[in-house]
C-alpha cells in the first residue's frame, strides 16, 4: 500500500513538472507572459503601429499624469523651444501629491523658456507647469481643454475625454490604453517631445535666476533599451506608465494603466518590463504561409486578349510572403480578410504579375499583400489552343465558302456563255 502511494506521488510530481514546463514555454519556444498587476495594458510596434500585446485595451480608465503627453504635444506644435512662458495664477493654484509635484515657489509673471517648461512637465511631472502651458498656449485652461479634445478627435481617440492639462482626477477625464498608445506614439514621433522624454535629468531656471535640478521619474529609463516614457499616478487612476524601448533597431512602446502603487513603487515598472520582454520575443501567427493557396476563384478571361470569346478558369490565389498578425484579444476581435482582384489578363493569370490584393484588417491597422495566380499553365494553354483551333476552323469554313461562291459564279458565267453561243450559232 505504501509503495502504491509512493508511486502515485511520483506520478503527480512528474505531471506537475511537465505541466509547469508546458505553461512556461510558448508554442514558439518563448516564455509566456506572466500575469501583470495593471488592469489594462498594450504594446505597439512603433514603426508599423501594430498591436503586439493587449489586455482590456478599450477599457475606459483614468490616465493621471500620462495626460501630460497631450499637453507636451500641443506645446511642441504651437510654440518654439526659445519662447518664454509666464507663470500664471491657475498654475500656482494646482495641488500636489506624493508623485505629482509643483515648481513652487515661482512668482507670478516670472518666465521660463518653453524648453525648460517641457522638461519640467515630462521629467518632473510638474502639475503647475501643465497649467502654465495651457494658459500660455491658448489663453486659459478652458480653451486648452478644447484644444486637447480636438486633437484627440483628430487622432481618432474615440474613447477619450480630457478635462485637465495635468491629469489630476476628474470623473470626466478618461482615456483607454489603446487611445493612449495613439497619443504616446504621436508624441514620440515629435522630435522635441521625444528629446525631452529621453533626458534623465536637467537643470532648469526662471527669469529671476531660480534654479531647479530635476530627475526623470521613469525608473526604467536607460536600462534594457528603455529610451523614453512618462509616469502617472492618482489614487483613482492607480499607477500608470508609458514607455518606449529600442532593441536591435526595433522600437516597441508600452502602456500600463491601473497598476499598484506601494512604498517601493515597483509594480508598474515590473509590469512594463514583462510586457515589453514578451513583445520582443513574440512571433507573429501565420494565417497563410508563403505560396500556400489562400482561395480558389473562378474567373472569366479572354485567351486572345482584348478580343475573342471568354473562358472560365479556376485560379488558386497565393501570396509570395507569409500573411501574419500578432495574435491578441484586440486584433482577433477585429480580424478580417478582404480579397480584391484587379487584373484578369493572361499575364496575371500566368502569375507573371499581381492579380490583386488581400487586405488584412486588425485593430487600427490594415496590411495589404499582393496576390498571384497559380492557375494551371496547361489549362491556360489548352484554352488558347482551342480558341486558335476554333478560329482556324472558322477561317477554313470561310475559305470553303468563298471557294464555293467563286465556283458557283464561274459555273453561272459558263452557262451564260454557252447560252449565248447557241443563240449566235443559229
Amino acid at each position: 500500500m505504501k509503495n502504491k502511494r509512493f508511486l502515485i506521488l511520483i506520478v503527480l510530481f512528474l505531471v506537475f513538472s511537465i505541466s509547469s514546463n508546458v505553461f512556461a514555454e510558448g508554442i514558439d519556444g518563448t516564455t509566456d507572459l506572466q500575469e501583470i498587476y495593471g488592469k489594462a495594458a498594450i504594446t505597439v510596434d512603433v514603426a508599423t503601429g501594430e498591436i503586439i500585446y493587449a489586455k482590456s485595451v478599450d477599457k475606459q480608465m483614468y490616465p493621471a499624469s500620462t495626460t501630460k503627453l497631450m499637453t507636451a504635444l500641443l506645446l511642441a506644435e504651437n510654440m518654439g523651444k526659445n519662447d518664454e512662458l509666464k507663470y500664471t495664477q491657475s498654475a500656482k493654484s494646482q495641488p500636489a501629491d506624493s508623485l505629482n509635484v509643483n515648481f513652487h515657489p515661482i512668482g507670478l509673471d516670472e518666465t521660463m523658456s518653453a524648453a525648460d517648461v517641457m522638461d519640467g512637465l515630462l521629467l518632473y511631472s510638474a502639475n503647475d507647469l501643465a497649467y502654465m502651458i495651457a494658459d500660455n498656449v491658448s489663453g486659459n485652461s478652458t480653451n486648452f481643454m478644447k484644444m486637447m479634445n480636438d486633437k484627440a478627435a483628430k487622432l481618432n481617440m474615440t474613447g477619450t475625454h480630457f478635462v485637465t492639462s495635468n491629469g489630476l482626477h476628474s470623473p470626466d477625464h478618461y482615456t483607454t490604453p489603446y487611445d493612449m498608445s495613439i497619443l504616446a506614439r504621436t508624441s514620440f514621433l515629435n522630435p522635441w517631445v521625444k528629446e525631452s522624454m529621453n533626458k534623465k535629468k536637467n537643470t532648469l531656471s526662471t527669469s529671476k535666476g531660480t534654479r531647479f535640478v530635476i530627475e526623470n521619474s521613469n525608473k526604467l529609463l536607460g536600462s534594457d533599451g528603455c529610451i523614453a516614457g512618462k509616469t502617472g499616478y492618482t489614487s483613482k487612476a492607480g499607477r500608470c506608465l508609458v514607455a518606449f524601448y529600442e532593441r536591435n533597431g526595433r522600437e516597441i512602446m508600452g502602456v500600463v494603466m491601473g497598476s499598484i502603487h506601494d512604498a517601493n513603487d515597483t509594480y508598474v515598472f515590473n509590469d512594463m518590463k514583462k510586457i515589453i520582454d514578451y513583445s520582443y520575443n513574440l512571433q507573429q501567427t501565420v494565417l497563410h504561409a508563403k505560396n500556400d493557396i489562400i482561395k480558389t476563384e473562378t474567373l472569366e478571361y479572354k485567351p486572345l486578349g482584348f478580343f475573342g470569346p471568354e473562358k472560365a478558369v479556376s485560379v488558386p490565389l497565393v501570396a509570395k510572403e507569409d500573411i501574419s498578425y500578432f495574435n491578441n484579444e484586440a486584433n482577433k476581435k477585429e480580424l478580417q480578410e478582404n480579397i480584391n482582384l484587379t487584373s484578369t489578363d493572361l499575364s496575371s493569370l500566368k502569375g507573371n504579375k499581381s492579380i490583386g490584393t488581400l487586405s488584412l484588417t486588425e485593430k487600427g491597422k490594415v496590411k495589404t499583400y499582393k496576390l498571384y495566380s497559380m492557375a494551371s499553365s496547361g489549362t491556360l494553354t489548352k484554352n488558347i489552343i482551342l480558341i486558335y483551333l476554333m478560329a482556324a476552323g472558322i477561317f477554313i469554313l470561310f475559305l470553303i465558302g468563298i471557294v464555293f461562291i467563286i465556283r458557283k459564279i464561274n459555273l453561272s458565267k459558263k452557262k451564260k456563255r454557252k447560252s449565248k453561243f447557241k443563240r449566235n450559232s443559229r
